[in-house]
């Protein structure tokens, strides 16, 4: 193992020493219990190449004609940024198992990107204090943000000083580290635990979003930054919360309500032109309202209005088709008869399987930790109600091997499990998302509850009723 990467990178040395008429940047590495047998390199919305895994699941892939800045290599449907620059030679060794954590970069070009996913991590552990710090005044709070952004200053300042990187690095290091803070701000007023959202933002003080005034949020390089798209997800939340209560005469505020997410998508038509910009917030809020709400007018007035600003024809018929999907999966409706596959690769049609009080449950490779604690709890729930049939079924595209080696390797068993015989189709025909989605049937293949999560603290008592019925 370590001989490999050490004649790998020796290698990407001595071809980025020689002179190359054009800018060029090469990444390779070795992932552990692959998903898929190739990765797929991308410069934006830009597929470079896919690569295929060697015997020892390794590649190498070089960049040429490379322009400076965020690529991103995606495997299995995990998806990592790395920074490229002139005569970079970057090698990185992951587990599937533990994606972001367990990826390290090695070679030329490996302390710039150690650092920014260090710091990616970081933000992740540090949401938790944030979120207990929202409950603090926004005087204390604003302070409480302020020193966690002034340490990663320092540590970027350090950084700066011991290794002189480049001035896209410390462009891009100093946006994550500014986004990240921004983000942190516009939240306030959804996490703090005050009920009467009015009195909240009244109580801020008048600059606590002086920032806005810089930002360009027409800019499409700005999504290169690994926080940038959070940022504006709460940005456009909270803007259009202001917009809301402007209107609403209540001062009672529910993030469900048909208004206040027609709110959003018009502030977001009102601010974002950029197409890729807007296609992509919009499509983001409209699936999270759809995928929460039963009503089929409300979800048709979001759809119209969606498609009215949207101008990427596959999302809006995409879109279309979850909206439809949704209102037929109401409580009360027969469940859809679709098509599945086992673990051993035979048809199985999903009505044949309903005798009984059913749970459905949703499971992808993307997601490892939900894959592992939904398992986990549905075995637990399984032995405490005999009466009730757990199916899980994965929506990946890749093969049902995949899913037996994940079994395997995790000790579960392959008894109802399941992958979607054609899993795009399916998926949008059960509209799963997010993948906590789960469907309650009761033994005649009626739909119980169509928005279920088994991880809700509610959930054993939805059980309960279900054997009740």
């Amino acid at each position: 193992m370590k001989l490999f990467f050490f004649y790998i990178i020796f290698a990407l040395t001595v071809f980025s020493c020689k002179k190359d008429k054009d800018d060029f940047a090469f990444i390779g590495g070795e992932i552990s219990n692959p998903n898929t047998n190739f990765v797929v390199i991308s410069k934006a919305d830009l597929v470079l190449d896919t690569i295929s895994l060697d015997k020892n699941n390794r590649f190498i892939y070089k960049v040429d004609n490379l322009i400076s800045g965020i690529y991103t290599f995606k495997h299995g449907g995990e998806v990592q940024m790395v920074l490229l620059e002139p005569n970079d030679s970057i090698t990185f060794r992951l587990n599937t198992l533990d994606f972001d954590e367990s990826l390290v970069f090695t070679g030329t070009g490996d302390k710039k990107n150690n650092y920014l996913i260090n710091g990616f991590l970081q933000n992740e552990i540090e949401q938790k204090r944030i979120f207990k710090f929202c409950q603090l005044s926004p005087e204390k709070y604003q302070n409480q943000i302020d020193s966690l952004k002034a340490e990663k200053d320092l540590k970027l300042e350090t950084f700066k000083k011991k290794y002189n990187p480049s001035d896209l690095f410390i462009k891009i290091a100093q946006a994550n580290i500014d986004y990240n803070y921004y983000a942190s701000k516009e939240i306030y007023p959804f996490i703090h635990y005050g009920e009467n959202k009015r009195d909240i933002i009244n109580a801020l003080p008048n600059d606590f979003y002086d920032y806005r005034k810089e930002i360009d949020y027409n800019n499409d390089y700005n999504r290169d930054f690994l926080n940038y798209n959070s940022f504006l997800r709460s940005t456009f939340n909270n803007i259009a919360l202001k917009t809301h209560l402007d209107h609403s005469k209540s001062d009672d505020f529910n993030t469900n309500t048909l208004c206040y997410n027609l709110d959003i998508l018009n502030v977001v038509d009102s601010i974002i032109s950029t197409p890729t910009i807007k296609n992509d917030l919009l499509f983001y809020y409209t699936m999270t309202y759809l995928t929460r709400n039963n009503n089929s007018e409300d979800n048709n007035v979001m759809l119209e209005s969606f498609i009215s600003k949207n101008t990427d024809e596959e999302n809006k018929h995409n879109m279309s088709s979850v909206a439809h999907s949704i209102n037929n999966l109401k409580t009360g409706n027969s469940f859809p008869n679709l098509e599945l596959v086992d673990l051993k690769n035979n048809d199985i049609n999903i009505a044949s399987l309903i005798n009984k009080p059913t749970v459905i449950y949703f499971w992808s490779h993307k997601f490892n930790n939900h894959f592992k604690e939904s398992h986990y709890k549905t075995n637990e729930l399984s032995i405490k109600y005999p009466e009730i049939s757990f199916i899980s079924i994965n929506v990946d595209d890749n093969s049902p091997d995949f899913c037996k080696d994940s079994m395997k390797k995790n000790n579960f068993s392959y008894d109802n499990e399941f992958k979607f015989k054609d899993p795009k189709q399916s998926r949008l025909s059960l509209a799963v998302y997010p993948i906590t989605k789960t469907i309650i049937l009761d033994k005649n293949n009626i739909i119980v509850n169509p928005h279920s999560n088994i991880f809700s603290v509610n959930f054993e008592e939805q059980l309960l009723g279900l054997i009740n019925r």
